[in-house]
């Protein structure tokens, strides 16, 4: 347990999915004045060195930022969410990630809040660290399924929870699920982001079930692939389940997510879908 580094895994194209959805998610959410509280249940060590003996030990970058982060022609969502990384890094070399609480404080605003949980002793510090100047951000070194169920509501009464585990526990699928499903119950007015990896087609369809029986109205579910299965050993796509979407998301992502396979996919088994689990 609590073996997993995300440093050996930033930048791949699971995370370029997430952060492209996750970018545009907010862009929308701060559109409103009205102040906005981002929650973000395993939030990691928050920036990665790709020029670290871990990034380069699985090289996986080489199948996700590095591919794209030049291209011309990307969608806007893209262009933003590409421009946001050329600007964490330095005279146009990319040798460092950013993690998802990172992009959400560069778009959220002083009036926003940010609380992120990491329970890693190793990312931990390094969370803390990079925020340690921002007051908006509180950092928590605590188990980020129960400790969100206390904070939701958020006084805000405006939010976003990302739910983004590193899937280590043979049962970390139904935790999350559970985790969202009792969290939406108490705030079910807010929107609710769940990531997961696609290792085989089963547990997109499990999930699937789990909300389409649950109380959860407004489910889109999008998913991208670079290959297949039987041509890419162990993760070869990767999907997030939002509740509550902005209603803008879906027609974004039916244009970003086919230009993403353009770009990542390895042959052609590579895909997307976009899809309405349940309806609003």
């Amino acid at each position: 347990m609590l073996s997993y580094r995300h440093a050996y895994h930033a930048g791949n194209f699971a995370d370029v999915m997430k952060h492209v959805v996750l970018t545009s998610i907010l862009t929308y959410l701060v559109r409103k004045d009205a102040a906005l509280c981002y929650l973000d249940t395993h939030a990691g060590a928050g920036a990665y060195d790709l020029r670290s003996d871990k990034a380069r030990k699985t090289g996986e970058s080489g199948l996700g930022i590095e591919k794209i982060i030049d291209a011309n022609g990307a969608p806007t969502c893209i262009a933003n969410y590409l421009q946001l990384v050329r600007g964490f890094n330095t005279a146009g070399v990319l040798d460092r990630y950013p993690g998802s609480p990172w992009f959400a404080a560069q778009l959220l605003r002083q009036q926003d809040r940010l609380v992120l949980c990491e329970l890693h002793n190793s990312d931990f510090p390094l969370l803390e660290q990079l925020f340690a100047k921002d007051k908006r951000v509180h950092c928590h070194a605590v188990d980020g399924y129960r400790f969100s169920l206390g904070l939701i509501p958020p006084i805000e009464r405006r939010g976003l929870v990302l739910i983004d585990p590193a899937y280590e526990l043979a049962d970390e699928t139904m935790t999350a699920f559970k985790t969202l499903a009792k969290l939406h119950r108490r705030f079910a007015g807010g929107t609710f982001s769940l990531w997961y990896p696609i290792l085989d087609e089963h547990q997109g369809f499990a999930l699937r079930q789990q909300f389409e029986a649950s109380q959860m109205r407004d489910v889109l579910h999008l998913a991208l692939r670079i290959a297949d299965r039987n041509s890419l050993p162990g993760m070869y796509g990767s999907g997030m389940i939002i509740v509550n979407p902005p209603w803008t998301l879906r027609a974004e992502m039916q244009i970003a997510l086919p230009w993403l396979v353009s770009q990542l996919g390895v042959n052609s088994r590579a895909g997307c879908e976009i899809e309405q689990w349940v309806e609003e």
